[in-house]
């Protein structure tokens, strides 16, 4: 019997791997295909619409994890996050996710005064970004844990080699720095002073919102439980770094831009997973080095690529820490 090859679908489900569910692929034969289930009624006693069916040959099975098992119409204790349940799917991609889109900072209530419509199209262009950004995120190098307060975490020996390898690599790529904006941490703020060494004339920015936390609860928990209120303050902040710092390219900004960011690691994959449009809640599946470089590129469309992710290459490897 022929089977359909799922080898595609099972790619996509791969890039999607940040959603935090898992799905089974199971291929079966094109002539024995389940009857489908009937629709569901709901208690008005109406039929409610049934979910779109997968592919032709293709038998999609969720995983026990996302199955509900509670009384009532509700999902059960194992139910599936609710962003699992988008109706757009992994694929989907909000064009204006930093609502700077032309049409975003537009005023489509000014009608066109001989017509009365609202006259788009000619007054579209000055909205336009015209130039690319290029944002290096860089991790703090390695620092003293014990110490009790911030003041107390600074750089160790091996941080300020880490610092100084990390600002080699970045001048070696002979690109015109435009400014480093950090985290106003003690082990953010020394890691930026060695780095500078090696882009003299790039000015520096200190800023709070950079500054380490817990940016939202991770799915999978972690095993390190903190109160729901810890996620609650530095989630907000986080993510008015995110806001603030990472969006596509203002529109009077003319050539593209080369920006660093030195800050932690929490911040940086919360980071990453919002600029690509991944559940945020997988931040903590990603690893970081210390004094390692991750790369955004936002293009004036809007569009982000992840050029680099923790980049440690150019250390030794007894340099290299996490």
């Amino acid at each position: 019997m022929a089977f359909r090859r799922v080898a595609a679908v099972a790619a996509a489900a791969a890039a999607c791997g940040l959603a935090g569910g898992s799905v089974l692929f199971s291929a079966v034969p094109l002539g024995k295909q389940p009857a489908p289930p009937p629709p569901p009624v709901d208690r008005a006693g109406g039929d409610v619409a049934p979910s779109p069916a997968p592919p032709p040959g293709l038998l999609l099975l969720p995983s026990p994890a996302g199955s509900g098992s509670g009384p009532g119409p509700g999902p059960g204790p194992g139910a599936a996050p609710g962003w699992l349940e988008k109706p757009s799917g992994c694929g989907y991609w909000d064009s204006n996710w930093d609502r700077r889109a032309p049409l975003a900072l537009m005023n489509l209530k000014k009608k066109n005064q001989e017509t009365g419509e609202e006259d788009v199209s000619s007054r579209l262009a000055p909205y336009k970004a015209k130039a690319t950004r290029h944002i290096f995120l860089i991790r703090h190098s390695q620092y003293n844990t014990d110490g009790r307060h911030d003041k107390d975490r600074n750089l160790t020996q091996l941080g300020r080699e880490q610092a100084e390898l990390t600002g080699k690599r970045l001048a070696s790529l002979g690109l015109k720095f435009d400014k480093i904006v950090h985290s106003s941490m003690t082990r953010a703020t020394e890691t930026t002073n060695i780095i500078s060494k090696h882009l003299p004339g790039v000015k520096k920015q200190s800023t709070d919102l950079l500054c380490e936390g817990a940016p939202i609860e991770p799915n999978p928990p972690s095993a390190h439980w903190k109160p729901e209120a810890v996620y609650y303050e530095d989630g907000a902040r986080i993510e008015a770094a995110f806001r603030n710092y990472i969006h596509r390219a203002d529109v009077k900004q003319e050539e593209d831009s080369y920006e660093i960011f030195v800050c932690h690691a929490n911040v940086i994959r919360y980071i990453v997973c919002r600029a690509l449009q991944f559940p945020p809640e997988g931040w903590l599946r990603i690893t970081l080095n210390n004094g390692s470089i991750t790369l955004l590129v936002i293009r004036p469309s809007g569009r982000v690529a992840l050029r680099m992710l923790g980049d440690t290459g150019f250390m030794p490897p007894e340099k290299i820490t996490h």
